[in-house]
């Protein structure tokens, strides 16, 4: 199972740049925001980035297509859980045209689930919880890289230090 999500950060870019637009509650800063696929677990698979002003439908083209695992065969079934920002249409067809199978809750919907239901995990915070470790990179709180490609580089670093960190290997 995959997880999509968005993060604003980098409310005061310094440099500006590529990738950096004015933030949607305040137009008055600039800011990036970043886009993240992770699977079950929350270890990083895909990464994209724009500008905070972009709506989250526009970043998942670019998400799926930076996918860099390498999928599993077709008889397994990939789920993509998404929320209420991505329910459009043309997001769900575009899902499937990349053989997931959407699953896009509703405002409150999972709420809703994790009290109705005894044993229901809510599956949102492991992309929440992978933004977080993000956060961590200092580097990445503040974006000061002017290039889209060099703040690209070292978000590819981070997911690279979360994989091996969530996998064990750095401990």
């Amino acid at each position: 199972m995959a997880v999509a999500g968005h993060g604003r950060h980098d409310d005061q870019s310094p440099f500006g740049g590529e990738a950096v637009g004015a933030n949607p509650t305040d137009r008055a800063k600039t800011g990036t925001k970043r886009s993240v696929l992770t699977d079950g677990a929350g270890i990083p698979l895909a990464v994209a980035v724009d500008g905070a002003n972009r709506h989250d439908s526009k970043l998942v083209e670019a998400t799926l297509t930076s996918v860099q695992a390498v999928p599993p065969d077709a008889a397994t079934e990939q789920n993509l859980c998404l929320d209420r920002g991505f329910d459009y249409p043309h997001v769900e067809e575009l899902v499937r045209d990349y053989a997931y199978d959407p699953h896009i809750r509703s405002r409150g919907e999972e709420a809703r689930d994790v009290v109705e239901l005894p044993g229901y995990r809510a599956r949102r915070w492991v992309v929440e919880r992978t933004h977080s470790w993000m956060n961590r990179f200092r580097r990445l709180l503040t974006r000061w890289e002017k290039k889209k490609a060099n703040f690209l580089s070292l978000i590819h670093l981070a997911c690279a230090y979360i994989t091996f960190h969530a996998g064990g290997v750095l401990g």
